[in-house]
């Protein structure tokens, strides 16, 4: 790939993605950082971290009534918004408010977990929710390979990494809320959080296309021994 063919590619994701990149750098970054700053000499720190959740649930639920539709995707997101919502109903320090939140990744990542175990692997049905919203004929050929055994090792796979993804996120997290300041977490935290996801779903990608390169050599080999 060329100088060119790289600045017209970036060229064209910040054409498509630029607007909706820094309205969630706004809501979920920016504003909670700087409600909090605002809140904390009149509320003191706990009711300003409340304050800075705000925006980002707010946005995520909006998110949802706009979208109207209720699939595995937005159950996932559903669950978190509730999760952060009673840990911040529960009271208590401003440290332990933090850590309570951390909860939401690491029960997320336990349900990603558990899933795999019990042969249901949660990537397989996120990714079929994201597939129908594009095409009901892409879906169904999703579907007809959740039977072949290839398949579904790269479901199990990709939902494991995830799971102890998020999990490792969560342990890092921890240790960061238990030795910065709060505004300096509010800062690092969405850093750390966003960093885990785009290394996370990179690495699914290379995954994917690596089994998908895999299976196509896989049938190539089963067609020409048919032949021979």
């Amino acid at each position: 790939m060329t100088e060119t063919t790289r600045f017209d590619a970036v060229r064209d994701w910040l054409r498509r993605r630029g607007v909706s990149v820094a309205t969630e750098a706004l809501i979920n970054f920016i504003l909670p950082i700087v409600i909090f700053d605002l809140a904390r000499p009149h509320w003191g720190d706990v009711r300003a971290l409340i304050a800075s959740s705000g925006p980002p649930i707010v946005w995520s639920l909006g998110l949802l009534a706009i979208k109207r539709r209720v699939d595995a995707v937005s159950m996932l997101v559903l669950t978190g918004i509730a999760l952060s919502l009673l840990a911040f109903l529960g009271g208590g320090s401003v440290r332990f408010l933090q850590l309570r939140e951390k909860l939401v990744t690491v029960t997320i990542g336990a349900v990603f977990l558990i899933s795999a175990a019990i042969r249901k692997p949660l990537i397989y049905y996120l990714a079929r929710a994201t597939i129908l919203r594009r095409s009901a004929s892409e879906a169904e050929a999703f579907v007809a390979l959740r039977d072949n055994p290839h398949f579904r090792r790269t479901m199990t796979v990709l939902t494991l990494v995830w799971g102890f993804g998020l999990i490792a996120e969560a342990a890092v997290a921890t240790l960061l809320v238990l030795n910065i300041s709060v505004h300096d977490y509010l800062v690092v935290g969405p850093v750390l959080g966003y960093g885990t996801t785009g290394a996370l779903a990179l690495w699914s990608f290379l995954y994917v296309r690596r089994a998908r390169r895999r299976g196509e050599a896989r049938r190539a080999a089963e067609l020409a021994a048919k032949q021979s």
